[in-house]
């Protein structure tokens, strides 16, 4: 009886020694998840610029860059790992604040009919369908030039220059000669000699029409009965001069040049295009011309003419542009820009803005739900100033974050999902 009560005080003090000490490790446990949860719940308040959010301060003040007053940051670290599920790491939730702040809009992917805009570059040129030489009909010399400078506008029909020739004297003395025989011989009884006379006649008067005299200019001649010393030289049609050959008192040759004369009133313009926009150009396009000198106006032609050959320089083809000139603002030599528009077949079209080219891939933020964002690999083809084409990735109606796209791109980086493709480990 004396063994037992041994053996069970120090078993009943054993026991209690381990129920206090389970006691205080349970009551140490209660405390540091007390402590966790209080440290979790509470959240040191940080304070950021709504216009570069990059700034973050522990204490309210202003922002270093631009100097506006620091606002509250607001944590949104646990609603968007509500709103965002573990399996879609790559999805980008912003609150409407954010959006608000990110500046970011969205737009419907269209399926409609994209323009595409080629542009070349080009060099005004005569129109060598205007162009025209005034020559000397006859050898002889000027006495007299109407026209003295390049630059000078003349008229249809309007003298030039004034020619003395001998030949020219001569063949109007033998047109008077000429009249006056067939006026001797018409009163022949011989049918053969009357006729001979007439033929005289015609055959002077065909010879003046070669030297350049004009019929104003003969029937003045049998009026007058006294022929012409000095003949006048017509341009034979409007225009600017462009060229000026001859000086007044010059002796001049049969055929020899006396002036250029171009009417710019239409000009040509010849583009530079590159190889791979050949199948894309025809004969008939419209083309808008701009010229720098005139940036407020655009002068429209069509293209009428496709060389066909390459420049070996430049491996650029040249099309010819044909356009009215009105107030004769082109002038031949200058550069100007074109654009040419080839309508491609309906396609899906996104604002350039909404496509972000990685450099090894494009990428477009699609929202799949009210301010849920997630990142589209899409195959891109023809663009224009505005709008690109979308190939395959997104489907018409998907509506695609057209500006704020980089920054939700920066965010999904942040979080650690970039937008690069993943590299491999070597």
């Amino acid at each position: 009886m004396a063994l037992n009560k041994k053996i069970a005080l120090p078993l009943l003090v054993f026991l209690l020694a381990c129920a206090a000490v389970g006691g205080w490790f349970l009551w140490q446990n209660q405390l540091s998840d007390k402590s966790a949860a209080e440290k979790t719940t509470r959240v040191k308040q940080l304070y950021t610029c709504s216009m570069h959010p990059f700034i973050i301060r522990e204490k309210p003040g202003l922002c270093p860059v631009c100097g506006m007053e620091l606002i509250r940051k607001i944590d949104n670290s646990a609603s968007s790992a509500a709103q965002t599920p573990a399996d879609m790491p790559a999805h980008v939730s912003l609150s409407p604040a954010q959006r608000v702040m990110a500046n970011v809009a969205t737009v419907e992917a269209k399926q409609e009919i994209l323009n595409k805009e080629i542009n070349a570059v080009g060099i005004v040129q005569y129109d060598q369908s205007r162009q025209a030489r005034v020559t000397a009909w006859a050898t002889g010399r000027i006495d007299k030039l109407q026209v003295n400078s390049v630059g000078a506008f003349v008229s249809k029909d309007m003298p030039v220059a004034e020619l003395y020739s001998p030949d020219l004297v001569a063949a109007q003395q033998e047109y008077l000669l000429a009249i006056r025989s067939r006026e001797q011989l018409k009163d022949s009884s011989f049918p053969s000699i009357s006729q001979n006379g007439e033929g005289l006649v015609t055959s002077a008067r065909e010879r003046l029409k070669l030297l350049g005299v004009r019929e104003n200019q003969i029937a003045t001649l049998k009026k007058t009965g006294r022929p012409d010393i000095r003949l006048a030289i017509y341009s034979p049609f409007s225009g600017i001069v462009i060229e000026k050959m001859v000086q007044q008192g010059q002796y001049v040759n049969t055929g020899e040049v006396l002036f250029n004369i171009a009417d710019l009133s239409a000009v040509w313009v010849e583009l530079e295009l590159y190889e791979n926009e050949f199948p894309n150009i025809h004969i008939g396009q419209q083309v808008d011309i701009r010229s720098r000198s005139f940036p407020e106006n655009v002068f429209t032609g069509r293209i009428a003419f496709i060389y066909p050959f390459l420049d070996p320089k430049t491996r650029t083809l040249k099309a010819r542009v044909e356009l009215r000139n009105p107030g004769l603002k082109l002038k031949p030599d200058m550069f100007v820009n074109a654009s040419i528009r080839v309508p491609l077949e309906s396609t899906i079209v996104v604002p350039l803005t909404a496509v972000i080219d990685t450099g090894k891939r494009q990428v477009v933020w699609v929202e799949s739900s009210p301010g849920m964002f997630e990142p589209r690999d899409v195959q891109v083809g023809e663009k224009n100033t505005d709008n690109i084409q979308i190939l395959s990735g997104i489907n018409p109606g998907d509506k695609v974050a057209v500006s704020g796209a980089y920054l939700i791109d920066s965010e999904s980086q942040l979080k650690g999902n970039s937008s690069e493709p993943d590299k491999k480990t070597r």
